[in-house]
């Protein structure tokens, strides 16, 4: 098994060295990091660079600007595919996803297509989120259900384990979304391509250093590109 853990950036310089060094102790033999910033004013970059002189397992990726959670995925995605890895993870920068869990991913992932860390899958295990922001989580995934038909529970997670084989098969030029929206529509690609999809509880900690990239913006982007994901369901044009 080798996997590449992608951890897209920007102003995550409270975070990032602690979140590497976390994720590659989880599995020192089959893991490899990759962080793709969005040209971070803090200095999130440079911090990667020092470690990433010391140890060939951490790649890096600096954009010239800040381009998306969407196409910093895409990006991370050509690379694993390019570069020859089995398994490739999704995650934040901000301990919001527990690197602990990377191992309870890739265990569920040699026998399904898509292992999602699901916050709602066992009730709902969240931590430190207002009480506007959980309902407003917990209602973008019903919403999505009920448009699209998606099997599962938590439609907007971002802690998340591909096989290669559906990277290879998900037209990722065709990926349009960013944010919320990504999440949703990379679940629904797989899902629609006929990919096994399975979740896994884990707990979601609200971050405690740096700031949140939630926005209006992507709010509305998810709203409506569920019903764009449904039309071209309908119209075969995934």
């Amino acid at each position: 098994m080798n996997a590449l853990v992608i951890i897209p950036t920007y102003n995550e310089a409270q975070n990032i060295e602690r979140m590497i060094i976390s994720v590659l102790n989880q599995n020192p033999f089959a893991l490899e990091v990759l962080i793709i910033d969005d040209h971070s004013p803090d200095g999130t970059a440079e911090i990667v660079k020092k470690l990433k002189a010391k140890d060939p397992r951490i790649h890096l990726i600096e954009r010239a600007r800040k381009l998306g959670l969407g196409t910093a995925y895409v990006a991370g995605f050509r690379y694993a595919l390019g570069n020859d890895f089995n398994y490739v993870l999704e995650m934040d920068a901000d301990f919001s996803h527990d690197p602990k869990d990377i191992n309870t991913l890739l265990e569920a992932a040699e026998t399904y297509d898509v292992v999602i860390g699901s916050r709602y899958i066992q009730g709902v295990n969240v931590v430190n989120w207002p009480l506007s922001r959980l309902l407003l989580s917990m209602g973008a995934s019903l919403y999505t259900r009920i448009i699209t038909g998606l099997p599962v529970r938590d439609c907007t997670s971002g802690f998340k384990c591909y096989r290669r084989k559906v990277l290879e098969s998900i037209k990722l030029d065709r990926i349009e979304s960013d944010g919320y929206s990504f999440q949703i529509e990379m679940k629904f690609r797989a899902w629609k391509k006929g990919f096994s999809l399975y979740e896994v509880p884990i707990i979601f900690t609200d971050r405690v250093a740096g700031s949140s990239k939630m926005s209006k913006r992507i709010v509305r982007e998810a709203i409506w590109m569920v019903w764009k994901l449904k039309f071209h369901s309908l119209f075969r044009r995934l």
